[in-house]
């Protein structure tokens, strides 16, 4: 296969090799072969075909991960569009957002969801048809689809894959985008470190509108390897979680530091064997070191990986763990060293390249960089620095490059931050509190407790005499932002602390506590 081909190629490929291996498994229910899902898949893409759907369209997916998901994932490939997935949990409100936002030609949607979808979806002509029936894997889903636009639509780039919507500073969301070509850089690269073979089993713990989901379904697929799907239900479950890895054999791991933590703390790992267990990956945010040593002691054997990268690089640097883990050692893991082709340097606030040891932003180029923002020209002019040597993304990200040539991460040049192995951005919460009729003023700050763990306190004021209730304003911001942006915490003020330029004193508030 050439570098670089599609992703849907993958599937082909595996299909043709593997025709009757195992692809995909839910954890308590069914199972399907590489033949049957290429099948399935294809059915999916002639029903997109005929409402339209076809290169350069995107489409939304809003279902729950199962077997028919990913069919629609690959369904929407074939078909040569790119596919938009929003957190099923998450409001009708945002998800109706992120699908105009972009201007979805079609929508994959579980059938219960429908009618609050299509409240938030704009225009007029959108008609709800069923999804196609596949014989031995129904999923109770439709497909909501627009003949034609009522607004014209920015073009879509060229090779376009799918658009992971993260959080916004504005207040509103954004969508990177990635092609074919971007994710390949990142794919092809795990390849050639993991070295999986068509006897792996890998987990597939993040939902599809995280990054960390590209991993988990493309590597496996490319290797006609087995994947197990977890779903978020599931994936909240330590005990649930560690039954299934060891009975169903996963060998390569991958999620947040927050799910390992959780299942060294209630998944009971020494209760079970987890001797298939050959890799171990973690990603999304800072693994605490007493962490990570608990876990290498409850599990020895796997070699553990730190992987680095915001979501418009993939992954763009890699730390293999050098193994025991030393006692004595306080040091946060660095982040590593360029993989997937990319290339890195570290840039002081005036654009010049600081020497190495000492700390600036880190900038990112190569293969497997996002193409940009959606329609948002003003913010890839901001997001990126292009000279002789390439187009560099500024990740926002204050790093060190130490003496052996690996990073370390310091800390963010903004007020994003990493929550549950999310991105979040402050502004965005702050945005949403300020809706609400009854607030004045609203600034949000994260803090660490003493476990590690990034809390995010709201401070707002009260504009008028109506009486303050946490369980109705907690409702309030539960109808606009998904769960892991709800403040921990919101404190009432008579008036916010400002600056000697009138600007919201941040510094002073994380002193309130």
């Amino acid at each position: 296969m050439r570098k670089h081909a599609s992703l849907d190629a993958l599937l082909d490929a595996s299909a043709r090799c593997s025709p009757m291996a195992t692809a995909l498994i839910e954890p308590f229910g069914q199972t399907i072969s590489y033949h049957d899902l290429n099948t399935y898949a294809g059915v999916v893409s002639g029903a997109l075909g005929a409402f339209g759907v076809g290169a350069g369209d995107r489409v939304g997916l809003c279902v729950r991960k199962s077997i028919g998901a990913v069919a629609s994932i690959f369904a929407i490939l074939k078909s040569g569009a790119a596919y938009v997935p929003v957190d099923v949990g998450a409001p009708p409100v945002r998800n109706g957002l992120i699908l105009n936002d972009c201007g979805v030609k079609a929508v994959i949607v579980e059938t219960a969801r429908v009618a609050a979808l299509l409240e938030q979806l704009e225009g007029e002509g959108w008609t709800q048809a069923p999804f196609p029936a596949y014989p031995t894997h129904p999923a109770d889903f439709a497909i909501l689809h627009r003949a034609s636009e009522d607004r014209e639509q920015p073009r879509a780039p060229m090779g376009l894959a799918y658009i992971l919507y993260t959080s916004g500073s504005t207040g509103r969301p954004k969508g990177v985008m990635h092609s074919h070509a971007t994710a390949r850089s990142f794919v092809d690269w795990c390849s050639n470190e993991l070295e999986p073979g068509a006897d792996d089993c890998f987990s597939s713990h993040a939902p599809f509108h995280f990054d960390l989901s590209i991993l988990d379904l493309y590597v496996p697929i490319k290797h006609g390897a087995s994947v197990v799907l977890i779903d978020s239900e599931i994936g909240k479950q330590p005990g649930t979680l560690s039954q299934i890895i060891a009975e169903r054999g996963i060998t390569i791991w991958y999620s947040t530091p927050t799910i390992l933590h959780m299942l060294i703390e209630y998944g009971k790992l020494d209760e079970r064997s987890f001797d298939k267990l050959r890799t171990v990956i973690f990603a999304g945010e800072v693994f605490h070191l007493k962490h990570l040593k608990a876990l290498t002691a409850l599990w020895p054997r796997p070699t553990y990986y730190n992987f680095y990268g915001p979501t418009e690089t993939n992954v763009c640097t890699v730390h293999k763990v050098e193994m025991p883990l030393l006692a004595d050692r306080t040091a946060a893991l660095p982040i590593g060293r360029a993989c997937s082709d990319d290339r890195l340097r570290v840039v002081a606030a005036d654009g010049a390249d600081v020497p190495r040891g000492e700390e600036g932003e880190l900038y990112v180029a190569g293969g497997s960089v996002m193409l940009g923002y959606w329609n948002l020209p003003a913010r890839n002019a901001e997001a990126f620095h292009a000279d002789a040597a390439g187009r560099w993304y500024k990740t926002g990200d204050i790093v060190r490059e130490d003496g052996d040539g690996a990073y370390t991460f310091l800390c963010r040049r903004d007020r994003m931050v990493k929550r549950r192995g999310f991105r979040v951005e402050l502004g965005e919460i702050e945005a949403t509190l300020h809706r609400h009729a009854s607030i004045g003023e609203a600034a949000v700050i994260a803090v660490t407790n003493g476990a590690g763990d990034t809390l995010i306190h709201a401070y707002l004021t009260w504009s008028d005499g109506a009486a303050f209730s946490i369980i109705s304003l907690k409702q309030f911001v539960s109808q606009h932002l998904p769960l892991h942006m709800i403040p921990d915490r919101f404190s009432v003020l008579p008036a916010l602390p400002k600056t000697t330029t009138d600007k919201i004193d941040y510094q002073r508030l994380k002193d309130l506590g």
